[in-house]
């Protein structure tokens, strides 16, 4: 056992070492290479659209409101050149099929170099609280979502030996009144480890992004009403739950909500990185301290640890 500790030992630290050694390859210009962003309406989608173009990238921003402000924005402050503005649903097939045959068409002459899966919605609600419809949504918009603009730009993301960025969250780990996200984010993560052992081979790299809370950067989840959560209540529900325990529950997702991060631009930084690194990482964790060690308990220790702590937070 003693004498296979210094073999394990060079095991471990060769990944590093290479990793140390390709960091001083050339950066990457970005002049000449395509990318297309969903969610670009408002939040980090916004803001990476913004800084890619400024960059030098040629950048396809897909918006669900092609004509809301958010798309009036980026088509005020970027060139239309190397910016283009498109409508795109990640729940349906004829818009991500659309924007491929844009990006086909208006491929600049070093080709597509990354999709960075960005859009996705968020609710409160305890499981009972919410309808199948909503679980449908949530699943087609957060996960069948990026799976779906995934599949269709697979092809020349092989081609151009490329890169695709995932935006997941630290609430893969555990959850605190929003299963619904939960669930979604922790089964795209695991729908990006088996991608990125598969791209390998292909030279692609899949890099996935752990915001921790940047509710007031992005804009993802306003606040909630205890009112509007008690009104499409089911009978059966009501029955169980009463007002006053609707409203504290709202008033303690509200108040984490309110200790969001209004610095996007940390978030970005890191979706830059994926993008542009000779050697990125395949986890961007962005949070607090205090937000990283609560990951570190949910990840590492037993169950009951985790669901001692988090029963404890949500008793406060």
């Amino acid at each position: 056992m003693l004498a296979a500790a210094p073999l394990l030992l060079v095991l471990l630290l060769l990944p590093l070492l290479a990793r140390l050694w390709r960091r001083g390859a050339a950066p990457l210009e970005p002049a000449g290479r395509a990318v297309l962003i969903t969610g670009c309406d408002s939040g980090f989608g916004h803001l990476l659209a913004l800084r890619l173009h400024r960059l030098g990238f040629t950048v396809f921003a897909g918006c669900l409101c092609p004509g809301g402000e958010g798309a009036r924005r980026l088509q005020r402050e970027a060139s239309a050149d190397r910016l283009r503005v498109l409508r795109l649903d990640v729940t349906r097939d004829c818009d991500v099929l659309a924007a491929k045959e844009l990006v086909l068409s208006h491929l600049p002459e070093r080709g597509f170099w990354g999709l960075v899966n960005n859009a996705g919605i968020s609710t409160f609600g305890e499981t009972g609280w919410l309808s199948m419809d909503k679980y449908e949504k949530f699943a087609d918009v957060n996960l069948l979502g990026s799976i779906r603009t995934t599949l269709a730009f697979l092809p020349l993301l092989r081609k151009y030996k490329g890169r695709i960025v995932f935006m997941s969250s630290i609430i893969a780990y555990f959850t605190l009144g929003n299963g619904i996200y939960s669930m979604t984010k922790a089964a795209i993560e695991k729908f990006c480890d088996g991608l990125r052992l598969e791209m390998k081979k292909f030279g692609v790299q899949v890099c996935i992004i752990q915001p921790g809370n940047y509710a007031r950067s992005t804009k993802i989840q306003p606040p909630v009403s205890a009112e509007e959560i008690w009104n499409e209540l089911s009978e059966e529900e009501k029955a169980v739950y009463n007002m006053e325990y609707v409203q504290e529950r709202a008033n303690y997702f509200n108040s984490i909500l309110s200790k969001g991060s209004t610095n996007g631009n940390e978030v970005v930084d890191a979706m830059v990185d994926a993008l542009t690194s000779p050697v990125p990482k395949a986890r961007y964790m962005v949070a607090k301290l205090q937000e990283k060690a609560l990951v570190f308990v949910c990840a590492l220790f037993p169950t009951v640890v985790m669901d001692s702590v988090l029963s404890y937070a949500l008793s406060k």
